[in-house]
């Protein structure tokens, strides 16, 4: 699948309005793959729109899909960082474009064919001409042959002049370690893939600390980059979740630093919600799926005194043409029990009877979002509303 990629790239660059800027290097990459432009072999490569293709996890590799660069000024002028993607397939790929998110973010790639096992580079740039503010910026990157683009994160907090890491670190201390939380969140992993991020820590100590950590949750990896931190310097909390079968809906992950041998008091906890990943369904799969839609989004409990238990019912109709199923149902508060239903044949109907435990709920005007998980690939997450007054 992957052996004419560049010819590809050739196609969709062209549909682009891009094909004079670079067909000198689009000819160029095809020569070294033993291809011409008179004469190429047909590839199928899917336009953005559509998610055919290979998988990402299939072909390439990111050491990283976020850059933190931190708190940094306005004195600090631009700032680069480098994401590294690593060709896993049998095949060469070739990046054919990243488009960055706007005008104050540059980015440079390696245009030449990525060979198996090789690596390419992805330089991004943010400008830094817009002042004292949190910057989160996307470079977008199109690999010919992968059904669907990569997302690539640079961020930051722009202040006007530098502070003192003691400032911008001491809300949490375990021991010579400053961060500024110890709760953190990666976007939602898809089954067969992983999601993560990264945060600035910093080393309030005066002597260099090294970072490791222990009673790390399955399917969690975790470490600072560099491991050994000088003192006074910040450094790179890294995190990914990797996906597992048998886990769906939100889960928390835990990991104990051990810092200078040693372990911390408190663990570092990550954040993660586990859907379907439909990527490499066909349009009839899709259009043969489970389609799941409610009556109502949101239920009212209407007026109940603080302590008590209170119910709703939200109801539905599968009007797919497969079984509808239902993994999980996560609530954003305490004191949420639901019955999840067993698998709903097409056009059939269903409920989910939920009870809400008022206990812990401050008096006044009350939201409480479900979050579903589904089998249905245009709706593979679904926020229902509870809600009523508390008094």
């Amino acid at each position: 699948m992957m052996k004419h990629v560049i010819y590809c790239a050739a196609i969709l660059l062209a549909a682009c309005g891009c094909r004079n800027a670079r067909s000198a290097e689009v000819n160029k990459a095809m020569q070294e793959l033993g291809q011409t432009t008179e004469n190429p072999t047909m590839a199928v490569v899917p336009d953005d729109s559509t998610e055919d293709g290979a998988q990402v996890g299939e072909v390439v590799e990111f050491d990283k899909t976020v850059h933190d660069f931190g708190d940094i000024s306005i004195d600090d002028g631009a700032q680069t960082c480098v994401f590294t993607v690593k060709n896993v397939g049998k095949d060469p790929i070739a990046i054919y474009e990243v488009v960055t998110s706007c005008g104050c973010t540059d980015a440079q790639w390696t245009r030449e064919p990525i060979q198996p096992g090789k690596t390419g580079k992805i330089t991004g740039t943010y400008k830094n001409e817009d002042g004292p503010v949190p910057f989160d910026k996307t470079l977008t990157v199109y690999i010919a042959g992968v059904g669907k683009p990569v997302i690539l994160r640079m961020r930051g907090l722009v202040h006007e002049k530098k502070k003192p890491l003691s400032e911008l670190f001491g809300a949490v201390k375990l021991g010579p370690m400053g961060l500024k939380s110890l709760n953190y969140k990666v976007s939602n992993v898809l089954q067969g893939e992983s999601s993560s991020d990264e945060v600035k820590i910093a080393n309030l100590g005066k002597q260099p600390m090294k970072v490791t950590f222990t009673d790390v949750s399955p399917n969690l990896t975790v470490e600072v980059v560099p491991a050994t931190v000088p003192a006074g310097e910040t450094a790179a909390l890294r995190f990914s979740v990797k996906a597992d079968p048998a886990l769906w809906g939100k889960h928390v992950y835990r990991a104990t630093p051990v810092i200078n041998g040693a372990k911390a008091a408190k663990p570092v906890t990550v954040t993660a919600l586990t859907r379907g990943n439909f990527a490499s369904w066909t349009p009839e799969q899709r259009k043969n799926a489970a389609q799941c839609i409610f009556d109502e989004s949101t239920v009212s409990f209407g007026t109940a005194n603080a302590g008590t238990k209170v119910k709703g019912t939200f109801t539905f109709t599968n009007k797919g043409k497969s079984a509808l199923k239902f993994y999980s149902l996560d609530a954003d508060a305490d004191g949420v029990t639901a019955t999840l239903p067993g698998e709903i044949a097409p056009q059939g109907k269903g409920s989910i009877p939920v009870t809400l435990d008022t206990s812990a709920l401050p008096k006044g005007e009350t939201v409480v979002m479900l979050t579903l998980t589904t089998n249905c690939p245009a709706r593979p997450i679904i926020n229902l509303f509870l809600v009523g007054l508390v008094k």
